[in-house]
């Protein structure tokens, strides 16, 4: 049965009754097979990949639409070279046959290739789903990076500041133990003053007691000098054993006063415990 829009057509392409008949019927035909398998292509619907026999059928229906299609514009083809009128008629028939076949071909054509558009979007999923993971990798990385960044910067301002208050604590200590020198110094150098003072008073004293011893024996007797005389030798021993001692005494002092300095050069305080240390050489 032909279709009423092919009729329609055909009324309004102001061609001869016989003339539009013999185009209807070239088409008609194949309309109607078009429409017949219009209903079998609809039929076939593939949503799922175990669906290999529709899957089959669509590609066997595909190709008998693209055998309609191939027929429609040999026919059209045809037709159109018998007049400019019947043209452009077999155009408008064409044109709706074309309309009427390539959505349904279309349509087996993506039942047909059910399994390629599948996984089509499968691997545009997974592009995508990649893309994302990428990028969230890419971003938590920059933010890891940007934390580690400022923990560096973070800790070298720690130990910067760590560093100016050892510098501050050092400094402080070695003023506490230039210091501790100087009282040192200044104390041996009392000490020394103190000695020579006591060193003097001692010569005074010998000295005194020599002129003394002196001035006894030349009042006595001749007959007593060489007595004298032995005496102030050995006073003068005495005298000379004690410049000795005391000379030792000073030399002493003086070595004690440059281990002390030497003590007090190679003393250090640990930064961190705060204990002084001597440096053994």
């Amino acid at each position: 049965m032909k279709n009423n829009e092919l009729v329609k057509i055909i009324e309004t392409s102001g061609l001869e009754k016989i003339e539009g008949k013999s185009i209807l019927d070239k088409f008609g035909d194949l309309e109607a097979t078009a429409r017949e398998w219009e209903i079998k292509a609809k039929a076939i619907v593939v949503s799922n990949e175990t669906q290999t026999t529709e899957m089959a059928m669509a590609r066997e229906a595909r190709k008998k639409f693209s055998e309609l299609r191939i027929d429609v514009e040999k026919t059209r083809k045809t037709l159109k070279e018998q007049s400019l009128r019947k043209g452009q008629a077999i155009d408008s028939i064409a044109k709706f046959l074309q309309s009427l076949i390539l959505p349904i071909e279309e349509h087996l054509r993506l039942q047909e290739d059910f399994i390629k558009i599948q996984e089509a979007k499968k691997a545009d999923e997974e592009r995508l789903k990649a893309e994302i993971k990428a990028e969230a990798e890419r971003v938590a990385q920059e933010e890891a990076d940007r934390k580690e960044q400022e923990r560096i910067r973070l800790e070298n301002i720690k130990l910067r500041q760590q560093a100016d208050e050892a510098e501050i604590k050092i400094k402080a200590k070695e003023a506490e133990l230039a210091e501790t020198k100087r009282l040192a110094d200044e104390k041996i150098r009392k000490q020394q003053e103190e000695s020579d003072r006591l060193v003097e008073i001692e010569r005074a004293k010998t000295e005194r007691v020599l002129a003394e011893q002196k001035q006894q024996a030349d009042e006595q007797l001749e007959a007593q000098r060489e007595k004298a005389q032995k005496e102030k030798d050995a006073i003068k021993k005495k005298a000379d054993d004690e410049r000795v001692e005391n000379e030792r005494k000073a030399k002493q002092e003086a070595f004690e006063k440059e281990e002390l300095q030497k003590k007090l050069d190679s003393q250090i305080e640990c930064p961190f415990c705060h204990k002084k240390f001597v440096l053994t050489r």
